[in-house]
C-alpha cells in the first residue's frame, strides 16, 4: 500500500506556499506620489469627469455640456477628439473637436431628455467585438421651469418662495441633479437616451432657510462607474435630504448622516432599459429603490470634528465628484474627489482613497474605503474633477488604459479655478506605490 502522507505533506507545503504569496500580494498600504510632469492644458470645455473609450484604435473622450439650461443658456459643449493615445487626444485643438448627434430636449410634461447633461463615464457592451456599442453615463440638471413637478408620477419640482438660491445670484433657482443612461451604437457619434438610472424627488429637497450652499436643491450627481462582476457600480454625490423635508423639523446632523459620496449598481443586461432598475446601498445591501435613501460610504463622510456638515450649510465640509478606477498594479480600486469648503463648491484641495476589496457586490466590499487622503492643496484656488488618465506609453495603450483601468503610472488631471481663469490641465504624474 503506497502511504499517502508525503502526499498530503505536499499538499501543505504548496497550501502554506499560496497563502504566503496571496498575504504578500496584499499586505500593504497603497500610496500615491505626485511626479512633476511636462504641463498639459485641455482645449475645449470641461466641467465633469472625462468619459472615454477605445473604439478600436482610437482613443477617443466625451468632454463638455450639452441641453437646456435657463440659467447658463442651450450648451452644444459636449463633444469628442480621438488619438492614438490619451495625449494625442488631450492635446487636440478647440477646432478638432466634434459634435455628436445628440437628444433632443422635449416640452414638460412630455417624456424624454429635460435639462442639461454631462458624460461623465462610458461602458462599453463587452458583446460588441467593434468596441462601438457604448452606454453613457450622464449627469443631468433640471430646475422647476424645465422638469414641474408632475404629480401623477412624483416627478420634477414644485417652484416656491422657499426655493434656494441658484449660481448666478439670489433671483434665480438651485438646479437639482440626477444621473441617466444614453446609448450609442456607432462609436459615439450618436446617442439615444434611455432613461434615469437614480435620483431624487421633491420631498428631498432641501429648501431655505436651511439651504444656504448655493449649489444644488437636492439630487445625485457627479459620478463615476465601474464594472464588477454582472454589474455596473456607481459612486455618486448625494445632495438631498435623508427623506421628506420639513422645515420644521429639520436636523443637519440627519442631513449630514445620509450625504457624501454613496453608492448604487445595476445590472449590466439592465443598461438598456434603466428606469427603476437600480439599487442604493442603504447600510446593509443593495436594497434601496432608484429614488429611494441610501447610506454613504462612512470612510469618506468628513467627521463633525473634522468640519465635516451638511451638503446644504455654506461652511460646511464635504467630500464631492468621484473618479473611481481599478489599479492594474495595485490589485485595488483607487478613488479621487474634491472637497467643498463653502458655498458654490469652494476648496482648494483633492484626495484620494484606496479598497482592496477586488468583488465590489460580496458583503460590504463597496464599502471599504481608506480615509481620504491629501493628493495636492492648492489656498486660494477651486480644485474640481480630479481624474487619472492613461499615459502615451507602449504598455497604456497595449493594454488600452482609459481613466477606469490604469498601471502603475497615470496622469493627473483637474480643473483649476483662480486669478479670474478656469484651467483644465496636467502638470503631474501620479505613481502609485506599495508600503509594507
Amino acid at each position: 500500500m503506497i502511504s499517502r502522507k508525503p502526499f498530503l505533506a505536499s499538499l501543505f507545503i504548496i497550501a502554506l506556499a499560496f497563502i504566503s504569496t496571496t498575504c504578500r500580494e496584499t499586505d500593504f498600504i497603497p500610496k500615491a506620489v505626485l511626479v512633476p510632469a511636462e504641463k498639459i492644458y485641455f482645449n475645449s470645455f470641461v466641467d465633469c469627469n472625462m468619459a472615454e473609450a477605445w473604439i478600436g484604435d482610437t482613443f477617443r473622450i466625451f468632454p463638455g455640456k450639452y441641453g437646456e439650461d435657463p440659467l447658463w443658456g442651450y450648451a452644444r459643449d459636449l463633444k469628442f477628439a480621438d488619438g492614438r493615445n490619451a495625449h494625442e487626444a488631450f492635446t487636440r485643438k478647440h477646432e478638432d473637436f466634434k459634435e455628436p448627434s445628440m437628444p433632443a430636449n422635449v416640452p414638460p410634461g412630455k417624456e424624454g431628455l429635460h435639462g442639461a447633461v454631462w458624460f461623465e463615464t462610458i461602458y462599453q457592451d463587452e458583446k460588441d467585438v467593434t468596441g462601438n456599442t457604448m452606454f453613457a453615463v450622464y449627469h443631468n440638471e433640471n430646475y422647476p421651469q424645465t422638469l414641474p413637478y408632475d404629480s401623477s408620477t412624483g416627478e420634477g419640482y414644485n417652484k416656491s418662495k422657499d426655493w434656494p438660491e441658484g449660481l448666478t445670484g439670489a433671483a434665480t433657482p438651485a438646479a437639482v441633479c440626477r444621473i441617466g443612461i444614453m446609448k450609442s451604437i456607432d462609436g459615439g457619434n450618436s446617442w439615444w437616451n434611455k432613461g434615469i438610472f437614480i435620483e431624487d424627488l421633491q420631498p428631498r429637497m432641501i429648501m431655505k432657510p436651511h439651504n444656504r450652499s448655493v449649489t444644488f436643491a437636492g439630487g445625485v450627481g457627479d459620478p463615476s462607474a465601474v464594472v464588477s462582476g454582472e454589474y455596473l457600480y456607481l459612486f455618486y454625490s448625494e445632495y438631498g435630504y435623508p427623506g421628506e423635508y420639513r422645515e420644521a423639523e429639520y436636523d443637519s446632523i440627519a442631513e449630514w448622516q445620509g450625504q457624501c459620496i454613496s453608492v448604487a449598481r445595476i445590472l449590466l443586461t439592465d443598461l438598456e432599459n434603466p428606469a427603476g432598475k437600480a439599487r442604493r446601498w442603504d447600510g446593509k445591501g443593495f436594497n434601496a429603490m432608484p429614488d429611494g435613501v441610501g447610506k454613504p460610504i462612512a470612510s469618506i463622510t468628513i467627521p463633525d470634528a473634522e468640519g465635516g456638515g451638511a451638503a446644504s450649510s455654506p461652511t460646511a465640509k464635504y467630500h464631492w465628484g468621484p473618479s473611481v478606477s481599478w489599479n492594474t498594479y495595485l490589485n485595488c480600486w483607487v478613488m479621487l474627489m474634491a472637497k467643498a469648503e463653502g458655498p458654490k463648491w469652494v476648496g482648494g484641495s483633492l484626495y484620494i482613497s484606496f479598497n482592496k476589496n477586488t468583488d465590489l457586490g460580496d458583503g460590504a466590499n463597496s464599502q471599504g474605503w481608506s480615509k481620504p487622503e491629501l493628493l495636492i492643496d492648492r489656498p486660494g484656488h477651486i480644485l474640481w474633477y480630479p481624474s487619472l488618465q492613461p499615459t502615451s506609453s507602449a504598455e497604456d495603450v497595449d493594454n488600452k488604459y482609459t481613466c477606469l483601468r490604469l498601471g502603475q503610472e497615470a496622469r493627473f488631471f483637474f480643473k483649476d479655478q483662480h486669478d479670474g481663469k478656469s484651467e483644465y490641465l496636467s502638470e503631474f504624474i501620479v505613481r502609485f506605490e506599495k508600503e509594507r
